[in-house]
């Protein structure tokens, strides 16, 4: 197994966004609220939403992104509560990770009562590490954004370690970028998962550039392959931050699904590494 050192010398992803900037470049180029994805708070969110809610607004929190439970979109409560709670709270629900399937119909509705801006797609609708698979997909995106566009929401698609395989030698991620309709697919880049696949965040900003409106900010353990504590691991945060506009991010939410701890001590220690941005 490669060790962490091997892996960040071999992708220079430590290094390339410092030696590309003078001295200030780590000023934030675009100043915004963090916020989470819930998933985060999964078993929490499980027993007691409106607590929970309550805790991460406390800790400065400002934008919420759900997760499908086996409680619905939005952990027992309803799209409309899940509204109000939030604003009650300071915060606003952006978006909200869901499946492309049956329900979709319902999907899009409950999420123009919610409030929420983007519905994501957290998973590959079907299953096939193949380009003519990616390609297929890519249209079934192209689909549900406009179904999107006509509700006034926007979709997009979240990505995990398994779409920078290859296929005919082509990066399968690749494929769903070029094939997808920038207007109607927007890229949620889940900057952990990456990393650990062996590929360069701002190699994709460079060459996809305002694709990526929505970032999951997630530090990873690269021995273990699983999220840890900012500055914890190898995701090179700091470049990360500096390259925000060739992105085109407009949300960030910090992921993180391991814990020294418990999610909140997690997500506390996160929140004071950022206050550097």
């Amino acid at each position: 197994m490669k060790t962490r050192r091997d892996f960040l010398l071999q992708t220079g992803t430590l290094t390339l966004g410092a030696s590309l900037l003078p001295s200030m470049a780590f000023k934030l180029p675009l100043k915004m609220h963090l916020g989470v994805q819930l998933y985060t708070f999964r078993d929490e969110m499980a027993a007691d939403p409106e607590g929970t809610l309550e805790k991460i607004a406390a800790i400065g929190i400002k934008k919420i992104e759900t997760a499908r439970s086996n409680k619905g979109h939005y952990y027992g409560l309803g799209p409309e509560e899940m509204k109000k709670t939030c604003g009650d709270l300071g915060m606003k629900l952006v978006s909200g990770h869901v499946h492309l399937d049956d329900q979709w119909e319902k999907t899009m509705e409950e999420a123009v009562l919610s409030g929420q801006d983007y519905l994501i797609c957290s998973t590959m609708p079907s299953s096939g590490q193949t380009v003519d698979n990616y390609k297929k997909v890519a249209q079934a995106f192209n689909k549900a954004g406009e179904s999107c566009k006509k509700m006034g929401l926007k979709f997009g698609y979240h990505n995990h370690e398994y779409e920078f395989e290859t296929d005919q030698g082509e990066v399968l991620y690749d494929i769903l970028l070029k094939e997808t309709e920038a207007q109607l697919v927007h890229m949620e880049l889940d900057l952990g998962w990456v990393v650990v696949a062996g590929k360069d965040p701002l190699d994709y900003f460079n060459r996809f550039s305002g694709r990526f409106p929505l970032w999951h900010l997630k530090d990873m353990n690269m021995q273990e392959k699983e999220s840890t504590e900012f500055g914890k691991g190898g995701l090179n945060i700091e470049a990360m931050m500096a390259h925000q506009k060739e992105s085109g991010v407009k949300h960030i939410f910090i992921e993180q699904e391991e814990y020294a701890g418990t999610p909140l001590e997690s997500m506390k220690h996160n929140m004071a590494y950022m206050k550097k941005f």
